[in-house]
C-alpha cells in the first residue's frame, strides 16, 4: 500500500484477490489537491461514488508538458509507470471505489503490448464504458456486503475488469487525427454536457463541432473508446449526483435533467450506480454527518 496516497483517507472496506486489491475509500481532503499519482506495476482505477469535486483535472506532465490539464470524469485510470498530476480548486470529502489491478493481469490481453499515446492517455481520464462501470459497481457491493462465495466472485469480476480495460485501450484508434475527434471538439462536447438542463441532441453536438452526426459518432468512439450515447448518459448521472447533494427535490432534478418522469430517472440512476436516488442522497447525508 502507498502510504502517501492514502494519508488523508479512511477505508470503509477492503477486498483482496490474487489479481487486485479493491477498496471503498473516503478521501478526506481539507484543501485543494495538488499531487502526483504513480504506480509502477499496477493499473489504478478510481470510480467516484459521490460527486467528484468540480474542476478536478489531471495532467500527464512528462508526456504533455506542465500546462495541459484535462477534466477527470466519474471513472479514470492511471497506467503502470505513468505519472498523473492531479489538481483541484477546492477540497472536500469524496468516496471512491479504488481498484489496483496487477499490470500483467491487463497486459496479457494486450496483443503485443500497447503504446501509451496522447489519445489513450487522454481517454484514461474520463471513461464512459458501461462494462467497466458495471464491474466496478459489482465490486462495490462485494466490498461493502461480502456474501457466500464472495472471494471467488470478486476474483471473477476483477478478471473481467482487466479484460474490459484492455479492450477499452485497444478500441481507442490511433493514426491520423481524421480517425478521431480533435481535442478542441472533445473539450467543447464535455463543456456542453456539463451545462445544467436536458442533454443536447447529437445534432446539436455535431453543429457545435462543425461536423456531421456520423462523423461525431464515429470520431467520438475512436477517440474515447465508447459511444457518445454512453458518454452522455454517464455525464447525466454525474450531474445528478451533484444535484442530489443539494436541497432540490428528486422530481425537480429528474425533470431538470430531461427525464420523462421521476421513475425513469430513478431507473437510470439505479442502473448506473446500484442505488436509487433517495438511497444515494441518504448515504451522502450519513457520510457528511
Amino acid at each position: 500500500m502507498d502510504e502517501e496516497t492514502y494519508a488523508a483517507a479512511a477505508f470503509e472496506a477492503e477486498l483482496v484477490t490474487p489479481l487486485a486489491t479493491a477498496r471503498v475509500v473516503d478521501f478526506l481532503v481539507d484543501k485543494p489537491t495538488n499531487r502526483v499519482f504513480l504506480r509502477q506495476d499496477c493499473y489504478w482505477l478510481d470510480m467516484c461514488l459521490t460527486p467528484r469535486p468540480q474542476k478536478v483535472r489531471g495532467c500527464y506532465s512528462e508526456r504533455w508538458g506542465p500546462h495541459r490539464y484535462e477534466r477527470l470524469g466519474e471513472i479514470f485510470f492511471v497506467p503502470p509507470g505513468e505519472a498523473l498530476h492531479i489538481l483541484s480548486d477546492v477540497g472536500g470529502r469524496q468516496t471512491s471505489i479504488v481498484c489496483e489491478i496487477r499490470g500483467d493481469a491487463v497486459d496479457r490481453w494486450l496483443d503485443g503490448g500497447i503504446e501509451w499515446t496522447d489519445r489513450r492517455l487522454s481517454a484514461s481520464l474520463d471513461i464512459a464504458h458501461p462494462y467497466i462501470r458495471s464491474c466496478l459497481n459489482r465490486l462495490v457491493e462485494e466490498v461493502r456486503h461480502p456474501g457466500s462465495g464472495g472471494a471467488v466472485l470478486a476474483e471473477m469480476v476483477v478478471a473481467q475488469l482487466a479484460i474490459e480495460v484492455a479492450r477499452y485501450c485497444q478500441a481507442i484508434a490511433e493514426g491520423p487525427i481524421s480517425g478521431g475527434l480533435s481535442s478542441w471538439r472533445l473539450r467543447r462536447i464535455d463543456e456542453r454536457l456539463q451545462e445544467v438542463g436536458p442533454s443536447p441532441s447529437l445534432k446539436l453536438l455535431a453543429e457545435l463541432c462543425n461536423i456531421s452526426v456520423r462523423q461525431l459518432t464515429r470520431g467520438f468512439r475512436s477517440s474515447r473508446g465508447c459511444s457518445i450515447g454512453d458518454h452522455i448518459a454517464q455525464t447525466r448521472i454525474e450531474l445528478a449526483k451533484r444535484q442530489l447533494a443539494s436541497d432540490q427535490s428528486i422530481k425537480e432534478i429528474a425533470f431538470g435533467l430531461g427525464f420523462a418522469s421521476p421513475s425513469s430517472f430513478s431507473y437510470a440512476f439505479r442502473r448506473a450506480t446500484g442505488a436509487a436516488p433517495l438511497q444515494f442522497r441518504q448515504r451522502q447525508y450519513r457520510e457528511r454527518g
